[in-house]
């Protein structure tokens, strides 16, 4: 992967990283869903500000990850997405001050490790 073309994934990683992060604000934003609020807060995703700019974010990202796969292999473009869980742990343990056990740092040195190996030819 050239320098170019990692900006290019790296953009489209951190775009569906925030998009994330604005789908849990919203979702939080939203309340829990059960049987009998289920059709009002599907209905109430249109209206909720956090969840619309996520759902946008996905879709830029998802445009920058198809300009990615005009210029990287799928077998090395699409594992190397899973960096992405490294951002989503980052932004729950400093944003929704969520704990980061010892067994998940050490899934995501497996994720960092995988990632290494797969985008390096």
């Amino acid at each position: 992967m050239t320098l170019q073309e990692f900006f290019l994934f790296l953009s489209a990683v951190l775009m569906a990283s925030g998009g994330q992060f604005l789908l849990k604000l919203g979702a939080v934003k939203l309340g829990k869903v059960n049987a009998s609020n289920f059709v009002s807060l599907i209905l109430n995703i249109a209206l909720t500000p956090e969840l619309v700019a996520g759902l946008v974010l996905y879709a830029f990202s998802s445009i920058f990850f198809i300009l990615v796969l005009t210029r990287v292999k799928l077998s090395v473009a699409a594992p190397a997405v899973s960096i992405s869980y490294i951002f989503s742990v980052l932004l729950g343990y400093f944003v929704f001050n969520e704990s980061i056990s010892r067994y998940q740092m050490f899934g995501l040195g497996l994720i960092v490790a995988g990632v290494i190996l797969v985008v390096k030819r």
